[in-house]
């Protein structure tokens, strides 16, 4: 988690090629990795189980895609630490639909911690405030936007159920990099050689670390941790952007979005500590 903390650094020194050609290099590069592991081990992709559930992943490699495309835009537009807390409103999104999807019961608690949520993030863009087409604004609206279909993907993949989660990483990979590289040529073009050796350098670590590596080492650990331990270790993420932020870039925050920032990542601790102490993920 502290090394998903600091996407936002290294995304600052690819600002040569455009957030929708970044985010293609990143799904084409894993999906690239990790077929070649599915190679070398010698493994098939299974297409009759991919059949059950091609619909699904279809749209979640899509809302993938798209997240990655506003999440890089909140980075450009804004600081580090409000692109990340803004993309952190994604599980309290995931918290309040799952109940309305899967006849889960909304509890008291979970709907105070939604509102409270949503009015740290009403400080954060500092709503009272706010001017159309201002840039940090601008920013923190992608970063939601980016929120918003993060937790899309988190929901689909609830109803994927028939694939493994390396092979169901494989195909989701690929269909994002299928959708963003048209969208990428028809927008703003490639500009790959545009990037400086800095630039090259931080483009292979977001491919390759921030992508490939921890999304493995992610999704490993979390076979071995319980919720709580899931939910509190996730925070270390949006604490290091926010250090990365302000020791790096000189990045500061006004005292309500300080505020406001306390309240989403306050209220959706307090939400995940007491949604799921028993269960393992």
């Amino acid at each position: 988690m502290a090394i998903f903390g600091t996407l936002g650094f290294f995304s600052r020194y690819t600002s040569a090629i455009t957030s929708a050609e970044l985010s293609f290099y990143r799904a084409a590069s894993a999906s690239i990795i990790i077929g070649a592991w599915f190679l070398y081990k010698k493994q098939s992709l299974s297409w009759k189980h991919l059949q059950k559930d091609i619909i699904v992943l279809l749209i979640s490699g899509i809302a993938l895609a798209i997240n990655w495309l506003f999440m890089f835009e909140a980075f450009r537009l804004t600081s580090i630490s409000l692109a990340t807390i803004s993309y952190y409103f994604a599980p309290v999104l995931v918290t309040i639909i799952c109940p309305f999807l899967f006849h889960e019961k909304l509890t008291g608690r979970q709907l105070i911690c939604f509102l409270m949520s949503t009015i740290g993030l009403g400080l954060i863009i500092n709503i009272l405030d706010y001017t159309p087409g201002a840039t940090d604004s601008l920013g923190i609206i992608y970063g939601l936007l980016a929120a918003v279909f993060y937790a899309t993907f988190i929901i689909l993949n609830k109803y994927i159920r028939n694939i493994g989660s390396m092979e169901r990483s494989f195909w989701q990979f690929s269909i994002a990099a299928l959708v963003m590289l048209p969208y990428t040529a028809f927008t703003e073009g490639y500009h790959l050689a545009s990037l400086d050796f800095i630039g090259l350098c931080s483009l292979a670590v977001i491919c390759i670390v921030h992508t490939v590596i921890m999304h493995y080492a992610y999704f490993q650990a979390l076979g071995q941790l319980t919720g709580q331990e899931t939910a509190i270790i996730g925070y270390i993420d949006p604490l290091v952007a926010v250090m990365i932020s302000f020791f790096f870039f000189n990045e500061a925050m006004t005292n309500s979005q300080i505020l406001g920032a306390l309240l989403i990542l306050g209220f959706t601790l307090l939400n995940d500590l007491q949604s799921s102490p028993k269960k393992n993920l």
